[in-house]
């Protein structure tokens, strides 16, 4: 992608020993490709176990699972910062880091911070897949936050990292169109199956020294922030077309919720599609309609109509299931 001649690598490595940190299915994704792909893994890196379900069970990670399954030493710290809250479990890391004696340490969606002193124990330091077409969307929410800005494009970089928020220089990049439908959950799949297969691509050419690295162009920077479930409840005072590319990046986290009459705890919207072509004089926020079709809203401008739902406790309906069993429905 790049016409630098910046080399990563000498030329004469023939096999490396790729470290992993990640934490979720995004991540475990790539170090199944890795591992498929030949390359040996001695170590990975991965958060604590955490409560999970009804139950709030401790559950490991989807990359800690992987780890186990094929038998690869694991740490779990904290924190990676030497003088930080948990100092041993960061000197424990940094020892199992200088046994397993990397080439290169891969990252992705890890969830904690890298310090110096990890970005330079490894041989070539730390390649990161972000899921964006850096500087756009650098941040914890680079998916949700591309569908709620309405992009069309997106992609996954390759990038070595450096101690900025993913401003390292770019090693690989693949656009990907986002379609009128996409939700989080779509999008990620596809984005994590990308990445999987692009991270092969840069290990591969690593040690023949044809990666070049590419700085980010300074303009075009902006951040995705993390999520949060303040931002759950919708706002109708905007126009129907930003709330319904709203549901489809906060499906399925944090979700977009909405209050209706009779019903007291707010209800999840999973779909919704909006009728720009529909105007009405209700105020933002109005129950204006409902069929088997969908529940319509009015929104500040134009129609949300809403086609999956859930109740509190309850399971994910169609619109037409939903408005069976609600009685506000029948006075509209």
């Amino acid at each position: 992608m790049s016409t630098a001649t910046t080399p990563l690598s000498d030329k004469h490595s023939t096999t490396l020993r790729v470290g992993f940190a990640g934490t979720p299915e995004f991540s475990a994704l790539a170090l199944r490709a890795i591992l498929a792909a030949g390359f040996t893994v001695p170590l990975v890196l991965t958060q604590p176990d955490r409560p999970s379900g009804r139950g709030l069970k401790l559950t490991p990670s989807a990359v800690k699972q992987c780890a186990l399954e094929h038998n690869i030493a694991l740490v779990q710290p904290r924190s990676l910062r030497l003088d930080g809250k948990y100092p041993d479990e960061a000197h424990s890391a940094q020892a199992a880091l200088k046994v397993a004696q990397l080439d290169v340490l891969v990252v992705a969606a890890y969830g904690l911070i890298l310090p110096s002193w990890v970005l330079t124990t490894p041989r070539y330091g730390c390649l990161n897949i972000h899921a964006s077409l850096l500087p756009r969307w650098r941040g914890a929410a680079p998916i949700q936050r591309a569908i709620e800005a309405g992009d069309t494009q997106t992609g996954v970089t390759i990038m070595q990292m450096d101690e900025g928020l993913d401003t390292g220089a770019m090693l690989l990049v693949e656009s990907l169109a986002i379609t009128d439908t996409e939700t989080a959950t779509t999008l990620h799949d596809r984005l994590a199956e990308q990445g999987a297969r692009l991270i092969v691509t840069a290990l591969q050419a690593l040690p023949l020294g044809t990666l070049t690295a590419q700085p980010q162009p300074p303009e075009g920077a902006s951040y995705a922030s993390k999520l949060d479930k303040t931002e759950a409840a919708l706002d109708f005072s905007q126009p129907a077309v930003r709330l319904a590319r709203r549901i489809r990046a906060f499906n399925p986290v944090p979700g977009a919720t909405l209050k209706l009459p009779d019903i007291d705890e707010p209800v999840k919207v999973w779909n919704a599609v909006a009728l720009t072509a529909r105007s009405t004089q209700a105020a933002p926020g109005t129950v204006i309609g409902a069929s088997p079709e969908g529940l319509d809203i009015a929104t500040a401008q134009g129609v949300l109509r809403l086609t999956e739902l859930q109740r509190a406790g309850g399971k994910r309906q169609s619109a037409a299931a939903f408005i069976q069993g609600w009685t506000g429905a029948a006075s509209l």
